[in-house]
């Protein structure tokens, strides 16, 4: 076994509050983490570190967790630059652009639809990610919806059945149908490689029956539930989400005190995951993180990169976003972007640089992880290490 010592971290955030100032955080000043092969072996204080077989000087740079990017949409080809372009001259965002990628991605080679998700997973990983989830969702057949899963299950553990992102056009008269094929034949050939089942609960895609009746059936074929829930207008899916104990309610901006409050007391079950890319890139309406944050409910920030409503695989972004434009402070956004996104996907392992937990983590050219709101849009992220390796 070979280890590594980082010392001289002007900043570390491990995420654990026992470990440093008693913050959610868990932040040591003057900090060194011990690396041993793919784990985290010991961090605290610079002058206590154990020796190792290699040094790595910090330079009194911040050093945080890896990202955890706990929703995307990566399997699919095609470009929607005509749709943003025309959005951004005053069009509205529906859920019906989608079907636009379905027909590329169909067209697609198996080759291809790799090669693209590799270049955004370099493009993230550049940029911090050191986990993500992604999701099928652009094929709508059984064929094309396995082949989707099995390419993202051969690059992430975390990989989402989204049979049911809308009704396929080729059910387009007959969703009843639609739905029936998502929870029968097409769940028997994408279970194996998932982990997780999805549904786009919202007007044009699927209502809270439909949505009920998806994720039951991913259930009991062995998956996890999550969902997109009220997004873009308000709706039954942050309910259904607690009711069915999901593991995250996603977007989660049109909510009433009720759906609120059922988030903050299903905290340790349901995660609100936030997704500020997609408000940005659809002008609309900005969650209000603050609102959730303060009734109690456990928050999450992901990037929900895809080609339509949000394509941006920067979580330092979306940082910036959250506490910009959805009241987050640095440290709550951080936070999220982090432990957060850990929780959404039920991970102790990863989020935390704890003792035991997997050695994901991020060097910034910045002496504090504050630097990610404060300079938006600048490269901060000078160095990455996944399961101990320095990518």
């Amino acid at each position: 076994m070979t280890t590594t010592v980082i010392t001289n971290i002007g900043s570390l955030v491990t995420n654990d509050p026992a470990l440093g100032d008693g913050s959610p955080l868990g932040l040591i000043e003057n900090a060194a983490v011990v690396i041993e092969d793919e784990r985290v072996a010991w961090v605290g204080p610079a002058d206590r570190a154990p020796a190792a077989d290699r040094d790595v000087d910090a330079a009194g740079r911040a050093v945080i967790p890896g990202f955890v990017d706990s929703h995307s949409h990566l399997v699919f080809a095609g470009d929607r630059t005509a749709e943003f372009n025309a959005r951004m001259s005053g069009r509205a965002y529906s859920a019906g652009g989608i079907r636009t990628t379905v027909a590329a991605t169909r067209a697609a080679t198996d080759a291809a639809l790799e090669a693209n998700l590799l270049r955004h997973l370099d493009e993230a990983r550049r940029q911090g990610t050191t986990t993500f989830e992604t999701k099928s969702g652009y094929g709508l057949t059984v064929a094309d919806e396995a082949r989707a899963l099995r390419i993202a299950a051969a690059h992430t553990e975390e990989v989402t059945y989204l049979g049911a992102h809308i009704v396929s056009p080729d059910y387009a008269d007959d969703p009843a149908g639609y739905v029936d094929l998502v929870t029968g034949e097409m769940l028997t050939a994408c279970a194996p490689y998932a982990r997780w089942v999805d549904v786009f609960c919202e007007k044009g895609a699927f209502d809270g029956d439909q949505a009920r009746a998806i994720l039951t059936a991913g259930a009991a074929a062995g998956l996890i539930p999550r969902i997109h829930a009220n997004q873009l207008s308000h709706g039954p899916g942050v309910q259904l989400a607690v009711e069915l104990e999901a593991a995250s309610a996603d977007h989660c901006t049109h909510l009433t005190d009720a759906d609120v409050d059922a988030l903050a007391q299903a905290a340790d079950t349901t995660v609100a995951t936030l997704l500020p890319g997609a408000e940005c890139s659809t002008r609309a309406q900005w969650p209000d993180a603050r609102r959730r944050l303060d009734a109690g409910a456990t928050v999450a920030l992901s990037t929900d990169c895809n080609p339509g409503s949000s394509y941006t695989s920067s979580m330092p972004f979306c940082i910036a976003l959250a506490v910009r434009d959805m009241g987050m402070t640095p440290d709550e956004a951080l936070w999220s972007a982090t432990a957060g996104g850990a929780r959404a996907l039920r991970r102790t392992d990863i989020g935390t640089l704890a003792p035991g937990a997997r050695a994901d983590l991020v060097l910034l050219d910045a002496p504090s992880h504050v630097h990610l709101a404060y300079r938006p849009g600048v490269p901060l992220v000078s160095a990455v290490w996944q399961r101990g390796r320095a990518v």
